[in-house]
Protein backbone atom coordinates (compact mmCIF):
# COMPACT_ATOMS: atom_id res chain seq x y z
CA UNK A 1 0.00 0.00 0.00
CA UNK A 2 1.35 3.41 -1.00
CA UNK A 3 0.87 6.26 1.46
CA UNK A 4 1.29 9.88 0.53
CA UNK A 5 2.20 12.46 3.11
CA UNK A 6 2.04 16.21 2.85
CA UNK A 7 4.88 18.07 4.49
CA UNK A 8 4.54 21.63 5.66
CA UNK A 9 7.95 23.07 4.82
CA UNK A 10 7.17 26.50 6.20
CA UNK A 11 9.53 26.23 9.15
CA UNK A 12 9.09 29.87 10.15
CA UNK A 13 5.42 30.58 10.96
CA UNK A 14 6.06 34.29 11.54
CA UNK A 15 4.35 36.62 9.09
CA UNK A 16 5.14 40.09 7.83
CA UNK A 17 3.44 42.18 5.16
CA UNK A 18 5.75 44.70 3.49
CA UNK A 19 4.53 48.23 4.29
CA UNK A 20 5.73 49.39 0.87
CA UNK A 21 4.39 46.81 -1.63
CA UNK A 22 1.81 45.05 0.64
CA UNK A 23 3.11 41.55 -0.23
CA UNK A 24 4.10 38.86 2.26
CA UNK A 25 7.80 38.90 3.07
CA UNK A 26 9.56 35.52 3.04
CA UNK A 27 10.85 35.24 6.61
CA UNK A 28 12.06 31.66 6.17
CA UNK A 29 15.44 33.03 5.09
CA UNK A 30 15.80 34.69 8.51
CA UNK A 31 15.78 31.76 10.97
CA UNK A 32 17.03 33.92 13.88
CA UNK A 33 14.93 37.00 13.24
CA UNK A 34 15.26 39.60 15.98
CA UNK A 35 13.98 43.08 16.83
CA UNK A 36 16.07 45.88 15.27
CA UNK A 37 17.32 43.56 12.51
CA UNK A 38 17.35 44.97 8.99
CA UNK A 39 15.78 42.63 6.42
CA UNK A 40 14.82 42.99 2.77
CA UNK A 41 11.48 42.49 1.06
CA UNK A 42 12.02 39.74 -1.49
CA UNK A 43 9.36 41.26 -3.78
CA UNK A 44 10.18 45.00 -3.97
CA UNK A 45 13.70 44.94 -2.48
CA UNK A 46 13.14 47.67 0.09
CA UNK A 47 15.05 47.51 3.40
CA UNK A 48 12.90 47.00 6.48
CA UNK A 49 13.75 47.39 10.16
CA UNK A 50 12.01 44.85 12.41
CA UNK A 51 10.27 46.96 15.06
CA UNK A 52 8.48 44.21 16.99
CA UNK A 53 7.89 40.48 17.13
CA UNK A 54 4.81 39.27 18.97
CA UNK A 55 4.03 35.58 18.65
CA UNK A 56 3.79 34.90 14.93
CA UNK A 57 3.29 38.56 13.93
CA UNK A 58 6.24 40.67 12.87
CA UNK A 59 6.05 44.43 12.36
CA UNK A 60 8.62 46.40 10.42
CA UNK A 61 9.15 49.90 9.09
CA UNK A 62 10.91 51.13 5.99
CA UNK A 63 14.55 52.02 6.60
CA UNK A 64 15.38 55.54 5.48
CA UNK A 65 18.20 54.97 3.03
CA UNK A 66 18.73 58.66 2.42
CA UNK A 67 17.42 58.57 -1.15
Amino acid sequence: MLRLYSLNLNLNPMQLVCPECKNKVNLAIYPNLAKDQVIECDICGISLLVSSISGDKVEAEVVDEGK
